[in-house]
């Protein structure tokens, strides 16, 4: 009797353990909690070649140390305007990049009474700088969409130093020091804007002829920049 009854009832506790079971959710996986890998911040994404314009202001200070006198440093200041070149290498989020620029230059100042003209007057030293370039290295770090780089390389100046008056200037390409830093946002794959301080050195310019520098000719000038600007950039991929 007891051997039917179990055969019995078997077959139907069998069924509703099978029933359970089928109720019963899989665990849900277990998350790392990490980006996917196309989420990972790389400087991968600023690689290429590159193309800009840029534009700002500079501001900083000139010198003229004559034969018998040392001006006091006067104010310079004026806006900026030209293109930019360069490219990018990335290793993991480290970027590597060499960069070249430009611009046209409203740069000038002046110190009154520091000098005497051709003419026998009192005149003002003037120094202006109508162009500028740098070719400077790049060294950034990527936070995905930004990067923020140190800068540092040469700067080339087309250099004006005269009296005022008159109005005649000598102009000579003198080189400096250029460095600096800066942020740059990705707007899209291929877009970018970015907003750059530099500083810039020129330690080694001169006012010559006395058409131009009368008593002041043959002074020794110093020229140092501080230049802040924004510029836009279009990258072509490797």
């Amino acid at each position: 009797m007891k051997r039917i009854v179990v055969a019995s009832v078997l077959p139907f506790l069998l069924g509703l353990c099978q029933a359970d079971a089928a109720e019963v959710a899989p665990p849900p996986p277990i998350s790392s909690n990490l980006p996917a890998n196309d989420e990972v911040p790389t400087a991968g994404k600023w690689a290429g070649i590159y193309l800009g314009i840029n534009g700002g202001y500079g501001f900083g200070s000139s010198q003229w140390s004559l034969a018998a006198v040392t001006t006091n440093a006067f104010n310079t200041g004026g806006f900026l305007l030209g293109g930019t070149i360069g490219v990018n290498y990335a290793v993991s989020q480290v970027l590597f990049g060499l960069e070249g620029d430009l611009d046209w230059s409203t740069l000038n100042g002046s110190v009154g009474g520091c000098a005497v003209n051709t003419g026998g007057a009192a005149a003002a030293c003037e120094t202006k700088n109508n162009l500028l370039g740098t070719v400077r290295a790049r060294v950034g770090y990527s936070l995905d969409r930004t990067l923020v780089y140190v800068t540092g390389g040469g700067a080339f100046g087309s250099i004006q130093t005269g009296l005022n008056p008159p109005t005649s200037f000598n102009t000579a390409a003198h080189l400096g020091l250029a460095v600096g830093a800066g942020v740059e946002f990705a707007l899209s794959p291929n877009w970018s804007a970015k907003a750059e301080y530099l500083f810039l050195d020129f330690n080694n310019a001169s006012c010559s002829g006395t058409a131009a520098c009368g008593s002041a000719a043959s002074a020794a000038v110093v020229l140092t920049e501080n230049i802040i600007r924004g510029g836009l950039n279009y990258k072509f991929s490797w």
